[in-house]
């Protein structure tokens, strides 16, 4: 691509600070949970990594969401703007102060449509851009919408029209997508449960009879049985999130 944009990855607009700040915190609290020792954080960073690649994940699944339900309005702003008399390249770029009022300027629809107006002005293609955005994004939609933009532009047509359909079509996925969500949800609600509870009913054992299970601590027998109860604990949580996330992307 003939562009000087800087080409970041999608993840890369995350909170990543947060993330490892909790990624953090989660390695603090079973080092000391499980061990009663802040110096088993050392070797147990590799529950971290775990948890902020999940966590970007995670982060990366709800922008992608978040971007299609902003990218179905912005292409119906184009088209608008297009029955106006406004090129297709103009119309990206007027639709772009809409955005604003309506997601605010921090929103990925606008830090996109930034970079689509920065391309434009040092004449790449806005088929180009569409194109690189959606690679960028991983984003199915807009991949689709950059295509029949492309096959619209080269063999003419109404492209308000065309526009305008893409936006419908892109609406409707989004609604059935907001359908299996809501199904999904539930259970993932129940799986969040299950990943606290050992922890609820151990801390509530530990408040009702102080020191019970001390003897699990500070000696070679419990911090092997420690070790056991810990390693038992991630392997669950780990199929539980591959269960959960396999779910997610066959039903969308």
């Amino acid at each position: 691509m003939r562009t000087n944009l800087k080409r970041r990855e999608w993840h890369k607009y995350s909170a990543r600070t947060g993330m490892i700040s909790l990624s953090a915190a989660v390695v603090f609290f079973l080092a000391f949970f499980f061990y009663r020792s802040l110096w088993a954080a050392v070797p147990l960073s590799f529950v971290g990594v775990i948890c902020y690649k999940n966590l970007v994940k995670r982060d990366r699944r709800i922008k992608k969401q978040e971007l299609c339900a902003q990218f179905r309005e912005c292409i119906l702003a184009v088209a608008t703007l297009l029955r106006a008399g406004y090129s297709a390249e103009n119309a990206f770029l007027e639709c772009r102060r809409d955005m604003v009022l309506l997601f605010g300027e921090k929103a990925c629809i606008c830090k996109e449509l930034r970079k689509i107006q920065r391309g434009l002005n040092i004449n790449i293609s806005l088929e180009e851009l569409l194109t690189d955005m959606a690679k960028r994004t991983e984003c199915e939609d807009i991949l689709q919408f950059a295509r029949i933009f492309g096959l619209a532009k080269r063999n003419g047509g109404n492209m308000s029209e065309i526009i305008r359909s893409s936006a419908e079509l892109i609406g409707k996925k989004i609604e059935l997508r907001q359908e299996i969500q809501t199904l999904i949800s539930g259970k993932k609600m129940e799986l969040t449960i299950m990943q606290i509870m050992p922890f609820g009913i151990l801390i509530y054992v530990e408040l009702g009879n102080p020191g019970y299970f001390q003897i699990l601590y500070h000696n070679l027998a419990g911090a092997l049985v420690m070790t056991g109860c810990l390693f038992l604990y991630l392997a669950a949580y780990v199929l539980g999130e591959h269960v959960m996330n396999r779910l997610w992307e066959e039903m969308t």
